[in-house]
């Protein structure tokens, strides 16, 4: 079946090729154990909001892209949102290689299997990790901790057996469970697919384990050791699809998994990253999420980026949106010349996607203020070349002054 592609805050509605009322019902019920977070409910269908990324529900896969400019291809959006996850360290893609995803026309989800799969069999072909656990029950030699009431409960009869609890030194772990977990996810939606081929022969080599509820406090429970390090990878990613994974939504029948990421902090994250490696070698100092109280204890104010360059600080707060006639709204000024007074910065700029585009500073002075504050709304190229702007924090930073 075809994907359905769309772009942010794009409708998917029935009259989309492969989208009928159950694939919508299972939409609507994932999104309200999301409390909504994901696209609203409209007339037979939905609206996306600022998630992008994968969702595959009973056969149907759909791919929501970034739009800024919609004139580019789905290729393009497809290959920045790839880059930009690569750069913010949310997807290792340097073992699939951009040319080879592209090449093989791959969406998110499969990306993300492709390296979880990598993983699991590299950690079997370089042999898998023992660790001891306490097992209970039946053993026909004394060993352990002989578990009296249970000893005569199960061995009233079979005097040559003991209830024990004991020592066991095998593979069945919370590691290796975990990941038994995320591959039977893989293989349930790789079906009819390479992948799914690829999935079936590592889980042949695989060591069979109990298989038990994985929770996320589980998942967050599990601390690496010196032996278990080379595990880090393949947990991450397998937190990921666990975590991400919805069966039987609701008492529905449909299985989905979904791996969504919010536009907004997406874009906050990379340009965070540009300007860190753009600066690394100077003595411009950048900060991200630094938080100031506010109100009390309990309130703080974060501006996304702070910037120390020379004996000025420029705060930068970073918006995937494009305002209409390049009018910021009432609030997002009020919020700028927030952080202006509790940072005492004598620049602030709210950082749109677009074409290179400076507004110019406004300048204000309260009676109370230290310093002059000035605020701009300036624009920055998403794309160069058709490509992901890789100069972009060059560009930030130009724009700054």
């Amino acid at each position: 079946m075809e994907p359905i592609v769309k772009y942010e805050f794009d409708r998917i509605t029935l009259s989309d090729e492969g989208m009928d009322q159950p694939k919508l019902d299972a939409l609507l019920r994932f999104n309200e154990l999301h409390d909504n977070r994901y696209f609203d409910g409209i007339a037979r269908g939905i609206k996306l909001k600022q998630y992008v990324g994968i969702i595959q529900v009973d056969g149907l896969t759909i791919e929501v892209l970034p739009k800024v400019d919609r004139d580019r291809s789905e290729e393009t959006w497809r290959e920045v949102l790839i880059q930009m996850l690569q750069l913010t360290g949310k997807l290792d893609v340097q073992t699939t290689g951009s040319a080879h995803v592209k090449r093989q026309n791959m969406n998110l989800l499969e990306i993300y299997f492709e390296l979880f799969l990598k993983e699991v069999q590299y950690l079997i072909r370089s042999g898998l990790v023992k660790k001891y656990r306490k097992n209970t029950g039946n053993v026909k030699a004394l060993k352990g901790k002989l578990e009296f009431s249970g000893n005569i409960r199960h061995n009233l009869i079979h005097k040559e057996r003991f209830y024990t609890t004991h020592q066991v030194y095998d593979y069945d772990h919370k590691i290796h469970q975990v990941l038994a977990e995320a591959l039977s996810i893989v293989e349930h939606f790789t079906k009819g697919t390479r992948l799914n081929d690829w999935c079936k022969r590592i889980l042949l080599d695989f060591p069979a384990v109990k298989r038990s509820k994985i929770t996320p406090q589980l998942l967050h429970s599990i601390q690496l050791d010196r032996k278990t390090a080379p595990y880090e990878k393949a947990l991450e990613i397998a937190r990921l699809i666990i975590l991400n994974y919805n069966p039987d939504i609701k008492s529905g029948r449909e299985k989905m998994l979904s791996i969504l990421f919010d536009m907004n902090k997406l874009w906050e994250e990379y340009v965070l990253v540009m300007l860190k490696k753009s600066t690394k070698n100077t003595t411009t100092v950048v900060k991200g999420q630094d938080t100031k109280k506010f109100w009390g204890k309990s309130r703080t104010i974060r501006p996304d980026i702070v910037i120390k360059k020379d004996e000025k600080t420029f705060v930068l707060d970073t918006k995937w949106k494009r305002p209409i006639n390049r009018m910021p709204s009432i609030e997002d000024i009020r919020q700028m010349y927030t952080y202006a007074r509790f940072w005492n910065a004598q620049n602030v700029v709210l950082l749109y996607p677009g074409s290179n585009y400076d507004g110019g500073y406004q300048q204000y002075h309260g009676p109370e203020d230290e310093v002059d504050h000035k605020c701009k709304i300036a624009y920055v190229n998403v794309l160069l070349d058709g490509k992901l702007n890789k100069n972009i924090g060059e560009d930030i930073i130009r724009l700054l002054e």
